[in-house]
């Protein structure tokens, strides 16, 4: 158990602090000004726990590296378009307002994608791989889950509180320049590793 709790305590504390002031906490923040806290976390979870999941499958079973630059390159061109998506907006009609207070599912699916393309490739899976060869994958897996889980709960806390306070205009292109500035950094990153 020494083992587990080793592993479960280094990546905890490994990617809560490389997930702070990351992208993917900034689309926390930028998800929590537009959909409510419990889907956006619920969504952060599902596609933490499983590109996490296959960092440690790789870390402690392979050891190999993923075309990161490719994986960067094509998430940041969606980001791009979540960008422009945001800034034309949507228009609901007042039955699709209803059912969109009534579930949350297009923010769950909404989240869960952005985040598993955000994390594929992203230095917390690279950290990740690199604890999973280290530790146990398990204890591991648990620690940089909830870590990363941790530090995005605090953006979306601090998304929300904004919320309140911003008007709708403000919060719409607040969004569309945080999804551009995490587009155009991963473009920028998958760049530099094929240069």
């Amino acid at each position: 158990m020494e083992g587990f709790f080793a592993a479960l305590v280094v990546s905890f504390g490994v990617i809560f602090v490389a997930e702070l002031g990351d992208k993917s906490q900034l689309m926390a923040l930028t998800f929590a000004t537009r959909f409510k806290p419990i889907p956006v976390l619920i969504g952060i979870t599902v596609a933490t726990a499983v590109v996490h999941l296959a960092s440690v499958a790789i870390g402690a079973s392979l050891g190999a590296v993923l075309p990161t630059e490719w994986i960067s390159l094509v998430a940041g061109v969606a980001f791009l378009g979540f960008g422009a998506w945001t800034l034309r907006g949507d228009k609901l009609t007042e039955e699709e307002k209803r059912k969109a207070e009534k579930t949350n599912k297009t923010a769950l699916v909404a989240v869960s994608v952005a985040f598993f393309l955000a994390e594929l490739g992203d230095k917390t899976m690279l950290a990740t791989i690199t604890l999973a060869t280290k530790y146990g994958w398990f204890g591991t897996w648990l620690g940089s889950t909830i870590g990363m889980v941790a530090a995005d709960a605090l953006a979306i806390l601090v998304g929300r509180m904004l919320g309140r306070r911003l008007p709708e205009k403000t919060i719409k292109y607040g969004a569309a320049i945080l999804f551009a500035i995490s587009g155009l950094w991963l473009i920028l990153e998958a760049v530099n590793e094929l240069t």
